[in-house]
């Protein structure tokens, strides 16, 4: 799993608000100055049509909860829903998480009965990119800068759900 012999694998639950300093710090780690603040956080857990998971490491070596190791999720409009954001602690990075994660808001999105399911990921981030493409996420164009303070590109991308898949 990751380098801690301890840790199995993951879990998935809701986000708490307890969980509110894990994630910033995540944020920062992960996204540098691009990073949500912990307000940012926390009005966006508050909003209408939010969903958020989190994970957590399964440990064999010690009882009760360890901070979690990833987060995720979505807003869904009515029609379609959109990821916010997938997060993954590098220290547990490309053993899974990210994919129980994405399966969660998928999903999600197929219990909301969504049409479709959006999102926009840098251009430069080749892990997530794969991911996404594994779970049959298209290309649908490029917005420019779109990644701030960076000046970074993203892909928006798109996975249809269609009529048989929700309901």
């Amino acid at each position: 799993m990751s380098t801690d012999a301890g840790v199995v694998g993951s879990r998935i639950r809701p986000l708490r608000a307890a969980d509110l300093r894990r994630v910033v710090q995540l944020e920062v780690e992960l996204f540098g100055r691009g990073a949500w603040s912990y307000a940012m956080v926390a009005q966006e857990l508050g909003a209408l049509g939010r969903w958020y998971v989190a994970a957590e490491p399964l440990r064999i070596d010690a009882a009760g909860t360890a901070p979690l190791v990833g987060y995720a999720g979505l807003w869904f409009d009515g029609d379609v829903t959109q990821i916010m954001t997938i997060g993954v602690d590098p220290a547990y990075q490309h053993h899974g998480i990210g994919s129980q994660l994405l399966e969660a808001l998928i999903a999600r999105s197929r219990e909301l009965r969504a049409e479709a399911v959006l999102l926009e990921v840098r251009v430069d981030n080749e892990p997530a990119l794969r991911l996404y493409a594994k779970y049959g996420f298209e290309q649908l164009g490029i917005r420019k800068r779109y990644y701030q303070p960076e000046d970074v590109d993203a892909y928006t991308m798109r996975l249809e759900l269609g009529a048989a898949d929700a309901g």
